[in-house]
């Protein structure tokens, strides 16, 4: 599924949306600049390495050249592939807007990060010890979305279905669109409990707890800001 940007219009422009769109896409450029050695490096020092992590936890010292501590937030403007930060920079734009035009910039901007970094301890908690660099926005995202279906249920989703050689576009209400999302990354999760994961990585896995986590973490802490202050209607068409 595929969602397309319909003509309807917002009533601020998101600022802090497509700043933080322009900063993952002006880190996945630098990326790109990397040979293999250089990027597996840069991935190893930014990203979350959850075996680091979890001896940081136990106040063991890693000897990174950034505590590990702040690569749960760092590790959300990584990305692993073409592929990877299209999608999340897609799902951000479509879905960020709306819930920025409701907490407004600062608490939009605390609640992403959070959202993130809520997410990528959900994906720690059940592989303490992996090795594998975890990263991606991807969890923050979610959290975007558990916001969102609470806050806009109805609102439409235009997608494009791909039928074989047929692309029909249905309009499937947020709460049907986000809602089957996220049990599939929650039933994924439990079904990959011995597969290793990575937040995003298109040479790992799915990190599906991150994002059920995200997701859940969207939910609690959208309200708790302020999601549901009189600030705006509700959309009838978002995509």
């Amino acid at each position: 599924m595929v969602p397309l940007k319909d003509e309807n219009p917002i009533k601020i422009t998101p600022y802090v949306t497509y700043i933080l769109i322009a900063i993952n896409i002006l880190v996945f450029v630098y990326e790109l600049s990397l040979n293999s050695t250089q990027l597996d490096i840069f991935f190893h020092l930014f990203a979350v390495v959850p075996k680091e992590l979890t001896a940081s936890f136990n106040g063991i010292n890693v000897h990174q050249g950034i505590p590990e501590a702040i690569t749960p937030i760092t590790s959300q403007f990584l990305h692993a592939g073409f592929t990877h930060i299209a999608f999340n920079m897609l799902f951000l734009w479509i879905f960020g807007n709306n819930i920025e035009e409701q907490l407004g910039k600062a608490k939009f901007l605390l609640f992403y990060l959070s959202c993130g970094v809520l997410a990528v301890l959900a994906q720690w908690f059940f592989s303490a010890m992996s090795v594998i660099p975890s990263l991606g926005a991807s969890g923050a995202i979610a959290g975007v979305m558990g916001a969102y279906i609470l806050k806009f249920p109805q609102a439409k989703i235009v997608t494009l279905v791909p039928l074989g050689f047929f692309f029909p576009i249905f309009r499937i209400p947020a709460v049907y669109f986000l809602g089957f999302w996220f049990l599939e990354q929650a039933l994924n999760g439990i079904t990959s409990f011995e597969v290793t994961a990575s937040v995003g990585m298109e040479s790992g896995g799915v990190a599906y707890w991150a994002h059920a986590g995200g997701f859940v973490a969207g939910a609690i802490l959208g309200p708790m800001l302020g999601l549901f202050s009189p600030k705006t209607d509700k959309p009838e068409v978002i995509g």
